[in-house]
């Protein structure tokens, strides 16, 4: 995707004495989200969907950190963490869950899934926020896949036709399911996500990522207080509405929103057997990236909204402060749109009002 740059502005780093008085300063310094990483392995014999992990392909693999409140502040009461592997065929999830009450009621393949206590996975291969997969699962192996074009925020609208035949899952209960007179321990999801499919979210003309490849994924967990019903477990409510649900995730939103797909983690495909993670590819402008889509997200819903008032033509220079150094942005007001550019010392970026994020 090409947009005409109608301005560009040299985005530099600054030392504590930048001398210009006259530029507006916006502090995105909160907008920054460091995402989590991961190596994903190259699995290494077969492996069988039954929720265990247990085969020598999985011996080595490390889990990820556990899992965080997806605003990034609170740590969540029951423990989640996940591995990865993959093939040819592939991309392969492990999640092991703490939970002391396993229930489930959705039956339905692509029901409302979150409904219900659940595993959620979300895949942008791209790695430019457009073109994403989504998939939910419950206790009861109950999957809801779906792809969105571009994110709900700027009107993406979810394919619940894209439905991934080819997925395996298995979940491994240790407990009891939909028995509210004991206490469980955790249940796991196993899955096997078939890679081509993936791929074909890249609009890519190759079958399975290259050495290197990074994509950007992140996991979530919804759990839900709940009542205990006529001996069945229900959402609990408060004055006939339904509690919120907790947010537990692998890299923090910041914010309660997955579909934020700029701030999730990032994983690394290696053709190795053997996890590595010195050999991680940090990306130089991630800092210039997540500067334009805070700016984005200012402008569109933050406290930047006010620039949207401007009559086209308008245009200012900002220096944005991230915490880290200082850079230059240049706002460019047109009709119905808007633009802002911002240059690291190799690429230059422009963002607009649909939130993809152009690069020369």
């Amino acid at each position: 995707m090409k947009v005409f740059l109608f301005a560009v502005a040299t985005l530099f780093i600054t030392s504590c004495h930048f001398t210009s008085s006259k530029l507006k300063m916006i502090d995105v310094s909160n907008e920054i989200i460091s995402p989590q990483k991961y190596i994903v392995c190259k699995a290494e014999g077969s492996i069988k969907i039954d929720g265990l992990a247990d085969d020598e392909a999985w011996k080595n693999v490390p889990f990820t950190n556990s899992f965080i409140d997806i605003e990034g502040v609170k740590t969540p009461k029951f423990d989640t963490k996940v591995k990865m592997l993959w093939d040819e065929q592939y991309f392969y999830v492990y999640s092991t869950m703490q939970e002391p009450h396993i229930w489930g009621d959705l039956y339905q393949r692509d029901t409302v899934i979150f409904y219900n206590n659940d595993f959620e996975v979300f895949i942008d291969p791209s790695m430019d926020t457009y073109h994403y997969g989504e998939i939910e699962i419950n206790a009861l192996n109950t999957v809801w896949d779906l792809k969105l074009d571009k994110p709900y925020r700027v009107g993406g609208n979810a394919d619940n036709s894209w439905n991934l035949n080819e997925l395996v899952s298995a979940v491994k209960i240790y407990g009891t399911l939909n028995n509210p007179n004991d206490i469980d321990s955790c249940w796991n999801v196993e899955m096997a996500i078939p890679i081509d499919k993936l791929m074909k979210l890249k609009d890519s003309n190759e079958d399975h990522p290259k050495e290197g490849e990074q994509w950007k994924v992140n996991f979530s967990r919804v759990e839900w207080d709940f009542d205990v019903v006529h001996g069945c477990y229900d959402r609990k409510k408060n004055k006939g509405k339904y509690l919120p649900e907790y947010n537990w995730v692998w890299s923090n939103q910041g914010v309660i929103n997955m579909h934020e797909p700029e701030k999730w983690g990032v994983v690394q495909f290696t053709d190795s057997t053997m996890p590595n993670d010195s050999f991680f590819m940090k990306d130089a402008d991630f800092l210039y990236k997540q500067v334009a889509y805070a700016l984005f997200r200012k402008t569109q819903f933050g406290d930047l909204k006010g620039l949207l008032a401007k009559s086209s033509g308008y245009t200012e220079d900002f220096i944005i402060k991230t915490g880290v150094l200082n850079v230059s942005a240049n706002y460019v007001k047109k009709e119905g749109d808007f633009y802002f550019t911002i240059s690291s010392p190799s690429n230059t970026y422009v963002i607009s009002s649909n939130g993809y994020l152009n690069i020369n």
